[in-house]
């Protein structure tokens, strides 16, 4: 059972992490919150760490909490826990939460150091790169490419 007034708890939560380790989190307030409805955003990154508050909010022009910026992520084996709970001086807030593969929503960055030889050999070219930066993945055969070659 959900404590608080129906409609009031965050929705369209979402994540994505990007540069190797930094994540950001977004919510729109609930549809029936009391304007004075403040949110807060903790998580947990495996069940072996304490919860962290938020420390970089981002604010909607009413100076309500709408998202949290975070630095230094590092993406475990198993799923992150995220809980956005609320007050009002009006009414009871539901939370909102989840548990998210952190894997799932990071933005890898472009493969590095991409190199191509082309000679007049009728096997075409050579194309060499490295796998991107990324804070998790020690397996380089876990990549997938795709190329796409346009003539110019």
């Amino acid at each position: 059972v959900f404590a608080g007034m129906n409609g009031s708890a965050i929705e369209n939560f979402s994540c994505m992490i990007y540069n190797i380790s930094f994540m950001n989190c977004t919510w729109q307030a609930g549809r029936d919150a009391p304007g004075d409805t403040q949110y807060f955003l903790y998580w947990k990154n495996s069940r072996y760490d304490d919860a962290m508050e938020c420390e970089f909010y981002i604010k909607d022009e009413n100076g309500r909490n709408t998202g949290c910026r975070f630095q230094n992520v590092k993406i475990e084996a198993e799923k992150a826990y995220f809980l956005v709970n609320g007050s009002s001086k009006d009414s009871l807030i539901q939370f909102y939460d989840e548990y998210i593969e952190l894997y799932e929503i990071e933005i890898l960055t472009p493969p590095l150091n991409v190199t191509v030889n082309c000679t007049r050999d009728p096997a075409g070219c050579i194309i060499t790169w490295q796998p991107p930066l990324t804070s998790h993945m020690e397996k380089v055969d876990c990549f997938a490419y795709e190329i796409s070659i346009q003539k110019k």
